[in-house]
């Protein structure tokens, strides 16, 4: 692992009046629902889809799925792995996805044709932080917190090599050169 620091992209003022964007947004497109499931893609959707979830105005239930495409690199493997499944049947369910980040989109675009094969009666997508410069799959996420440009971003969730998840922030690594010898 690279020597790095992390600079500040993101404030958390400004995550949480996002989140509370989002939030009414979603709650007013479920209105019609018995009960959305939020489905948050660990590990990195954890603090958000906390967040997002008590923010929102209709009853919901959650389930996580952890699915992997970078391990500790920088750079997503191409590989997209189901690591753990959802405990809760989704068929005829409304379904929120939780994301966050949309990179390549490989690993969302794998998540939602698996999950369509379940039959739920609709299924959207929320993420906090979108690259669209990264695309390689064609997705609708419905919901985007920030645009973001191609920087390795960490914090609020989102790890680098397993480090940075707690940050109350979104911020960009920024790699250290190594002293020069003397």
């Amino acid at each position: 692992m690279m020597d790095y620091e992390v600079e500040s992209l993101i404030a958390e003022g400004a995550i949480a009046r996002r989140t509370q964007d989002l939030a009414a947004d979603i709650s007013a497109a479920f209105a019609d629902t018995d009960q959305l499931l939020l489905v948050g893609l660990l590990r990195g959707s954890f603090i958000f889809i906390a967040d997002l979830a008590r923010q929102l105005d209709l009853p919901c239930e959650v389930d996580f799925m952890v699915v992997s495409s970078y391990g500790e690199e920088m750079e997503s493997s191409g590989s997209v792995r189901i690591l753990k499944d959802l405990d809760t049947e989704i068929a005829g369910r409304d379904v929120l996805i939780v994301e966050d980040i949309v990179d390549t989109g490989r690993t969302l675009a794998k998540v939602l044709e698996f999950m369509k094969l379940r039959n739920p009666r609709r299924i959207e997508v929320c993420a906090l932080l979108n690259k669209p410069s990264r695309r390689e799959a064609d997705l609708d996420v419905r919901w985007i917190g920030f645009d973001v440009g191609d920087e390795f971003v960490v914090g609020y969730g989102i790890d680098y090599a397993q480090r940075n998840r707690t940050l109350p922030y979104i911020g960009v690594v920024k790699p250290i050169a190594p002293a020069a010898p003397d």
